[in-house]
């Protein structure tokens, strides 16, 4: 494969006193344009209101930092209004309007992974405005915006012209936007933090998977995810996804070693991932990472709701299931060595604790 895999950062996009949004490129990241995926990462400062917008793509959203408020229109329905925090997992689907505020001291910052294979333009995401000096009224003319929504002259001049800024803005400490609901975070939002864990190593790590079970809209964007915590100095075992999905990979805290390996046994990657880098998986490439003493933690979408893998190391190798002869026979080695081959890893499985 002649793609670049290497991590990146993402860059900026626009931004001022309210907050920033970055995404990541993909003239500089290769596989999100081959895989159809995007990526980008809002940030908002106290009093900062990322203005309503749709997309072109569906995604999942999730909450690295802070502590905020978002609305949500799902088409033909009521707006949602949901109080965000640190760990919370957003499905987006099309035509999905929001809009996104911090009321804190601390940023709030959020991650968006999606799927660009309806978009305008594979690898990235292309966000439409309903207001600002990029929002769609600016598009069209007096008359059109008079009849359609049945306003005089000068109100349409304020509509149009009133909101100086683009994207993001400050908002005033005196304006009061709507209250979160509680019941309004059913069936739209997951937190991975709090939730029950999926697998649990000890000394080894962690991980929430994000499905149809526990949150059925992802079954409409078309996209599973998972949050993975690995503990320092562990392993986890190398695997593949065999249901041809792609796996994006969003380093949360932490750093570690990762090495890919794809066809004809080729290490297409080694490399050190930190804390802000996204890399992507190609499909039935084999990853593999071993974290630092500090341990590490990633949030990773896979192009389908409900992913499988395979892993080749620890209880449920795919190794352990071959016959004791076939081994022997495709590693042309000895009935003693694959014994000590298979009698290794009996009681782990995804992630494999520091050697002591």
């Amino acid at each position: 494969m002649d793609v670049d895999l290497t991590p990146k950062l993402p860059k900026n996009v626009f931004g001022g006193d309210g907050g920033s949004y970055q995404a990541w490129c993909p003239d500089d990241l290769g596989m999100l344009k081959r895989g159809n995926i995007g990526a980008a990462k809002l940030g908002l400062q106290k009093n900062g209101l990322a203005l309503p917008r749709y997309s072109d793509s569906a995604k999942v959203a999730y909450v690295l930092q802070g502590n905020g408020v978002a609305g949500v229109v799902l088409p033909e329905k009521d707006e949602k209004v949901i109080g965000i925090r640190k760990g919370d997992a957003i499905a987006l689907p099309f035509g999905a309007v929001t809009w996104w505020y911090n009321k804190e001291d601390t940023e709030l910052i959020v991650l968006f992974l999606g799927d660009t294979s309806k978009g305008h333009k594979a690898g990235s995401f292309t966000d439409f405005y309903l207001t600002g000096t990029n929002g769609i009224f600016t598009g069209f003319s007096s008359e059109f915006v008079s009849r359609a929504w049945d306003v005089d002259e000068s109100t349409v001049k304020a509509l149009v012209g009133s909101q100086s800024g683009k994207g993001i803005v400050k908002l005033d400490g005196s304006i009061k936007l709507p209250d979160p609901k509680k019941e309004d975070r059913d069936r739209l939002v997951y937190n991975c933090e709090e939730a029950p864990l999926d697998v649990d190593i000890k000394n080894g790590g962690r991980v929430v998977v994000l499905n149809t079970k526990n949150l059925p809209l992802v079954a409409e964007i078309g996209l599973g995810a998972d949050l993975v915590k690995l503990d320092g100095g562990a392993m986890c075992s190398p695997g593949f996804s065999c249901d041809s999905a792609l796996q994006v990979t969003y380093i949360v805290s932490g750093s570690g070693r990762v090495q890919v390996v794809g066809v004809d046994g080729k290490r297409v990657l080694e490399t050190t991932v930190k804390a802000g880098q996204l890399f992507i998986v190609p499909r039935f490439f084999v990853v593999s990472k071993i974290c630092d003493p500090d341990g590490m933690s990633w949030f990773s979408i896979i192009t389908t709701p409900d992913p499988v893998f395979t892993h080749l190391a620890g209880r449920t190798s795919v190794w352990k299931a071959l016959s004791p002869a076939v081994l022997e026979a495709s590693f042309k080695v000895s009935s003693e060595v694959e014994k000590k081959f298979r009698g290794t890893r009996t009681s782990d499985e995804i992630f494999f604790p520091p050697s002591k």
